[in-house]
């Protein structure tokens, strides 16, 4: 059996990880000319990106985790707002895993 890394550890490999991606966005951005299939695709990966992350929760999870996914897609179509879309399902999710579900 293996030992988890401690936290720092971790957190430390994220903070290089996002900054590497940060940095080779812009890197990569500096050479490649502005069109609108490039403005379509920058504006996809955040939805790409949460859609991959809800995903692999919905597959583990169960109930919860597919009625607060449910409950941030609707209001993510109701508002516009996927930060508050985000927050509302973590909501839910809270709420039903502190009523036992």
């Amino acid at each position: 059996m293996t030992d988890t890394p401690p936290m720092w550890a971790m957190l430390a490999v994220a903070v290089a990880a996002a900054l590497v991606c940060r940095y080779a966005g812009y890197l990569a951005m500096r050479f490649l000319p502005p069109s609108p299939r490039l403005d379509a695709a920058l504006r996809a990966t955040p939805l790409a990106v949460m859609s991959g992350i809800t995903a692999l929760a919905l597959a583990a999870g169960g109930l919860t985790e597919a009625l607060a996914l449910g409950a941030a897609v609707a209001l993510s179509f109701l508002t516009r707002n996927d930060v508050m879309a985000a927050v509302l399902g973590v909501a839910v999710a809270a709420i039903l895993r502190a009523m036992g579900w």
